[in-house]
């Protein structure tokens, strides 16, 4: 779980005690946490986020941001009180439906009361106003996310739970949520977002930036990139726009790869169905910026230029992850196992091996360079990562890739490709888990057996024996 700064902050009106429930007076808080098996405290119960206003201003000299986040949401249960996760940061004001209500500070947990409860059902809005030096957070893998500072701005990341330190919400990818991101910046500096731009004005030595996400997002896959950028526009061959953002450093490097963008979502099309989202793109930083590429939504970010296959991955993630995003973070080999067999899938249709035989040289353990990589494939099952510092393990990437060719011999390449579009078209901007995408399996191919794929690929200990040669 991600460390929490261990704070207690007294609300406008002196903590959070007291309080009607709903309109006969039941009710009680939301629940301070989603559950979720590795990140129990992340996300919150009792409501369901639609849409996220952010408005922010940054002083990268500074080190300071300030913002107000109006959040509307509906409840899902009489609500006397609700929680919102922030990563430090000092809250200044909190409004629901324009009235003053009272808050408190436990750690990541801001606990909102209203003046009068919330109804089952009722649609509301909470105002929270904040400032502060943005922190960033160190996962449990040992890996940076949160508010990362750069040579000329910061870059906001979020997965899997450092958007909480930089806006209140409910972060949790079972809540996803619509986005309008108005980020101010001293002038000179850029601020890019997710979606599309929906403005930008400079007035008094400063130029605000707006974006706008009409589909649905999971919070942590929320990017705000400040820095000075070279930003491009173009089209694919059937008008989808893709927007591109990289640092002056990093152009000339880029300039090939990101040349490809186009064509890699029309290849990507034709193996997963309609690009779910308004736009595409990518934000390049410097390679000491971020330590790894994210797929942020519509614009994934990459740490110094890409490559043609990293692009790929973070391509498909666009379908799987992004718009088909998992319940919980036990689900991450439906992300990372679909976005490394994309890569598989690019390089047998561009002559450079087959997946089969990117198959073979994974069971063999010839694939990587050292052996201590080539063994970890086998540490555990793609499906069970032992805990949270592993939900990004080698296992989730290349055995769940594995697992995926797996279904492919089984199906044949022409119903594998329906299976494809068919679950990313199924749960298309929503969520599903593994019990979800097996059933789908077996729903879509009934006369086959998949009962070993998943006892042995999937949840099975060590390594599986040889297949059958196809």
């Amino acid at each position: 779980m991600t460390a929490a700064v261990a704070v207690a902050v007294a609300g406008c009106a002196g903590g959070a005690s007291g309080g009607p429930g709903g309109s006969d007076g039941s009710g009680g808080p939301g629940s301070a946490g989603a559950g979720d098996p590795y990140f129990p405290k992340a996300g919150n119960g009792g409501y369901d986020v639609s849409h996220y206003a952010l408005d922010l201003a940054y002083d990268p000299a500074a080190h300071h941001l300030t913002g107000t986040a109006t959040i509307t949401a509906r409840a899902t249960e009489d609500l006397t009180a609700l929680n919102l996760d922030l990563e430090g940061l000092d809250v200044e004001r909190v409004t629901v439906d324009g009235g003053t209500a009272r808050w408190r500070r436990a750690g990541q947990e801001l606990t909102v009361r209203p003046a009068k409860g919330l109804d089952r059902g009722r649609t509301f809005r909470v105002a929270v106003r904040y400032s502060g030096a943005p922190v960033t957070v160190t996962d449990p893998d040992g890996s940076e996310e949160g508010w990362l500072r750069t040579a000329d701005g910061a870059l906001a990341l979020g997965q899997p739970t450092g958007s909480m330190a930089w806006f209140p919400g409910n972060h949790h990818p079972f809540d996803k949520a619509t986005y309008t991101v108005t980020a101010t910046v001293p002038k000179g500096l850029r601020a890019v977002s997710n979606g599309e731009p929906a403005g930008e004005r400079t007035k008094g030595g400063r130029t605000a930036f707006t974006w706008r996400t009409t589909e649905s997002m999971a919070s942590y896959l929320a990017v705000l990139a400040v820095g000075r950028y070279e930003t491009g526009r173009t089209t694919t061959r059937g008008g989808l726009p893709v927007h591109t953002a990289v640092d002056p450093r990093q152009a000339a490097a880029s300039r090939t790869v990101l040349a490809r963008l186009p064509e890699a979502v029309e290849w990507a099309e034709g193996w997963f169905g309609p690009y779910p989202f308004s736009s595409a793109g990518a934000i390049v930083e410097r390679p000491g910026d971020a330590g790894y590429a994210l797929e942020t939504q519509n614009r994934p970010v990459f740490a110094g230029a890409p490559s043609t296959l990293l692009l790929v991955h973070e391509l498909a993630h666009q379908w799987y992850g992004n718009s088909v995003t998992p319940k919980t973070w036990r689900d991450m080999w439906l992300n990372e196992g679909f976005a490394t067999y994309a890569e598989w899938l690019w390089r047998e249709d561009h002559g450079d091996g087959t997946a089969q035989e990117t198959f073979d040289a994974m069971y063999a353990g010839t694939y990587f360079p050292d052996a201590a990589t080539n063994e970890a494939v086998w540490s555990f099952p793609p499906a069970r990562p032992p805990d949270a510092a592993h939900i990004s393990g080698v296992p989730v990437y290349q055995r769940g890739a594995m697992v995926l060719h797996r279904i492919r011999r089984t199906v044949g390449d022409d119903a594998f490709r329906a299976l494809l579009r068919g679950w990313a078209a199924k749960h298309r901007h929503g969520n599903a888990d593994t019990a979800d995408f097996t059933a789908y399996v077996e729903r879509s191919a009934p006369d086959e057996d998949f009962d070993g794929i998943w006892s042995d690929w999937l949840y099975g200990e060590g390594k599986p024996a040889r297949p059958s040669t196809p």
